[in-house]
């Protein structure tokens, strides 16, 4: 009898266990989204003609917000002087909270389409999202996005029309952990500086970039490959925060010469 009970528990244990592990799958492999809905237009006026957005992959809240002594100076500095002087004068603004999974991809999806990303991408090794979904991206007029090839070409490759939206991106081998990743934010601020310098007055580009309805999106990943490689208190992660910050502003004032605050 005690062999019977013993094996009987034994069973009992092992089909418990892969119950639990397909709820699992069944709760949390599935899409969010719902298609076949059909696609409406606010009838109100936009507050702006065009959206640029600068996501710093990697940027601590208290990094920014916490003055920071600077041991070699023996002052108290800011890290970020430019986006906190924004927030303290002009901006809108808020503290977002991540969910699993924790990976780069779901956070841009989420600020980019309006929902966490699907968790069958990890089956693709985050690599391609395995459902079409759309974005504001795909809404604009015209995308031109600048950064990692981790990130801009779902958004491109998801767009209804692909000629709508243009990449410019560094290669995946320049994605070195173990070298200050400053390089990679570097590489997209110089790469807007000659976007703006080709869009030249007369030129088509100039012409495409002063319609309405059109998104920049600069994607800045130096600041999480340096908290991965050098952790965030060293040298390397803070020093790349003042980097983001003067490209930002160096951004910042290129925009608003070239379209005068219209």
């Amino acid at each position: 009898m005690l062999p019977a009970t013993r094996n009987g528990l034994l069973l009992i244990g092992v089909l418990f266990h892969l119950v639990y592990l397909l709820s699992i799958f069944d709760i949390y492999f599935r899409s969010p989204l719902v298609h076949g809905m059909t696609p409406h237009r606010a009838a109100l006026t936009p507050p702006a003609k065009r959206l640029v957005l600068f996501v710093a992959d990697g940027l601590r809240a208290d990094k920014i917000y916490e003055p920071y002594h600077n041991e070699t100076s023996g002052k108290t500095e800011e890290l970020a002087p430019f986006l906190l002087n924004k927030l303290r004068t002009e901006a809108s603004w808020g503290v977002s909270h991540t969910r699993v999974p924790t990976e780069s991809r779901p956070g841009h999806v989420a600020a980019i389409a309006g929902f966490y990303e699907d968790v069958s991408a990890v089956t693709k090794g985050w690599k391609m999202n395995p459902v079409e979904f759309d974005s504001v991206f795909n809404e604009s007029r015209h995308t031109w996005s600048f950064g990692s090839p981790d990130i801009l070409p779902m958004f491109a490759h998801g767009a209804s029309d692909r000629s709508r939206v243009d990449t410019y991106m560094y290669t995946s081998e320049f994605e070195d952990f173990s070298g200050n990743g400053d390089r990679l934010d570097t590489w997209v601020f110089d790469e807007a500086e000659k976007f703006f310098a080709r869009a030249t007055a007369g030129s088509a580009l100039h012409t495409q970039m002063h319609e309405d309805q059109v998104v920049f999106f600069f994607h800045l990943l130096g600041i999480d490959t340096n908290g991965h490689g050098f952790k965030p208190y060293s040298q390397e992660y803070l020093g790349n925060i003042r980097h983001v910050d003067r490209g930002i502003r160096r951004l910042v004032d290129h925009f608003e010469e070239f379209y005068g605050n219209d």
